[in-house]
Formats: structure tokens, C-alpha cells, sequence
């Protein structure tokens, strides 16, 4: 964020710039401004990113995209709202935007111009979002792991939530647990202290690898996201956690790659295995749902 207000700071010192705000993401760097003429505009923009990344212009400038007056206005409106995204409808662009405009606030790059278009840009793209289906249908592996928990459980809140593996995916299916409600939530990781850490962010239980199997006896649903490069939980481990579970049924969902969970797990009666093949399905069709929504 600092290196950003310093960005915004030093192109609002070039010619011809009366007001900037720059969005910068994983995957793209997005310059706003308002010029006093289209030509000495781009060209003070290119010299400013010319010398601020260290490039010559002839380099980059093939790779540019220039948006003017209403192009430009539409194509922030399309960015705000999510559906300029590679994952369309996403919501992480928003705030993004938003916290750039913030800060140009904070550091006075802007003026009555883009105050009031990008408060007008965040309004709508709130709107698009609560009155559309754009971003109604879950397009990560992990969120549709917990959308289809709640397909088959209904409320999430009474039911205990097992997560195999602390990671990256294991951490988003936690927090998207929380947010659909779910309050039990045991976290079980090969190293004990990562376990620890994701469980604290979420008022969770920990526990070591070593009681995975106790841990199955309990749970209701199963989420695992190991990096193992063989099983971690399989058929038999499964065959004896089951004597303690009294036939209830135990929700499994594999989004592991290479597999955590023995696809002979599924001959139990008990038990209802989801790998991440079943997911990608539902994520494709919920990505047409969102294409859908954004053509409308």
C-alpha cells in the first residue's frame, strides 16, 4: 500500500495529470486519470511508467490497453462489478478498487471528478451483485465444496466440520465454513503448529496428525486438502473410525491434488465421497449461471 501511495504520488506530479488512482492486483496494474488533453495525457502516463518500473516505452507499449472518456468509464464500471475478471463476479476486485480510492483520497490525487465516479463505480457494482445472479454461484473448488455441504446438511451450524490440511485451500474452505454458519470446526494438520495457527484465526479446535482417526468418529463433514502424495485417509482407517460413529453418515470432500481420500471410501454405507472432479463440474456450471447473469 505504500508503494502505491507513493506511485499515485509521484504521477500526480507529472504534466498534464490533474487527478490519478491506481488498482494493482495479482494480475493486473490499471492506471485512472484525468488529463487536460487525450494526447499529452497517454503520453505523461507512459513516461511515468517508463520510469517508475525502469522500462523503455517502446517495450511495453504494445502491451497497454487504452480506455478514453466513456470507454474508460464503462470499462471501470465493468472492472468494479467483476465482469472484466478471470473469474467473473468475483467480488475481490471491488474492494481492491475501493481501498485505491481510498487511499487517493488519503493522498489527494483526486479530485471532484473521480470522487464522485468511483463512489458511483462501488455503488453499482454493490448493486450488480445484490440484485443479480453474477455472483450468486460458487466458482472456487472451495466454496463449492461448502455450498455443496449445505445443499445436503441444510443448516451447518449444529454439524462438526473436519479439515485435513492447513494450506491454501484448507484455509478458504475454513472461512467459508464460518460464513455460512458452521461453529464446530477441528483442523488437523502433519504439523501441529499451522494446524494451531488456522484454528485460532477461527475460534476452532486443532488437533495433531496423529489423532486423525478419532477425529473421523466425530466429524459430520470431511474437507481435506492435503499435499500427501498417497492416501491419508483410507478404506480400513475409515472401517474402524465407523464403529464409534453409530451409523451416522459422514460427508467427504476430496480437493486434494494427487487424491487425499481412498476412492474405496465410497463402498461404505456411511460414507458420501466428493473429489474435486465432482467440484469442477459444479463450478463450470455455476460459471455459465455467471456468464449468464453478466449478459443480462
Amino acid at each position: 500500500e505504500q508503494e502505491l501511495a507513493s506511485a499515485m504520488k509521484t504521477l500526480s506530479g507529472q504534466k498534464s495529470i490533474l487527478e490519478n488512482i491506481i488498482v494493482s492486483t495479482c494480475n493486473r496494474t490499471e492506471i485512472y486519470a484525468v488529463v487536460d488533453q487525450l494526447h499529452t495525457g497517454r503520453y505523461y502516463v507512459k513516461a511515468f511508467l517508463a520510469e517508475w518500473f525502469g522500462i523503455d516505452k517502446e517495450e511495453f507499449s504494445p502491451y497497454l490497453t487504452i480506455y478514453e472518456n466513456d470507454g474508460a468509464i464503462e470499462h471501470l464500471y465493468r472492472v468494479a462489478c467483476g465482469l472484466d475478471s478471470m473469474v467473473i463476479g468475483e467480488t475481490q476486485i471491488l474492494g481492491q478498487v475501493r481501498s485505491s480510492f481510498l487511499l487517493a483520497q488519503e493522498e489527494e490525487t483526486i479530485g471532484t471528478v473521480f470522487n464522485q465516479l468511483f463512489k458511483q463505480a462501488v455503488t453499482l457494482a454493490k448493486k450488480a451483485h445484490h440484485e443479480t445472479e453474477i455472483g450468486a454461484n460458487a466458482v472456487s473448488v472451495s466454496y463449492a465444496a461448502v455450498e455443496l455441504a449445505k445443499k445436503i446438511f441444510g443448516d451447518l451450524s449444529s454439524k462438526h466440520v473436519l479439515i485435513l490440511g492447513a494450506g491454501k485451500m484448507g484455509q478458504l474452505a475454513v472461512q467459508n465454513l464460518y460464513g455460512s454458519g458452521a461453529k464446530k470446526v477441528t483442523v488437523v494438520n502433519r504439523t501441529f503448529e499451522k494446524a494451531q495457527e488456522l484454528a485460532n484465526r477461527f475460534s476452532g479446535e486443532a488437533k495433531p496428525f496423529a489423532d486423525l482417526q478419532h477425529a473421523l468418529s466425530e466429524a459430520d463433514i470431511l474437507i481435506s486438502s492435503t499435499g500427501a502424495n498417497d492416501y491419508v485417509v483410507t478404506k480400513q482407517m475409515m472401517s474402524e473410525a465407523e464403529r464409534t460413529r453409530k451409523g451416522r453418515p459422514l460427508f467427504m470432500v476430496d480437493i486434494a491434488v494427487p487424491r487425499d481420500l481412498d476412492p474405496e471410501l465410497d463402498e461404505l454405507e456411511t460414507v458420501f465421497l466428493y473429489d474435486i472432479d465432482d467440484l469442477n463440474g459444479i463450478v463450470e456450471s455455476n460459471l455459465q449461471e455467471r456468464h449468464k447473469a453478466a449478459d443480462e
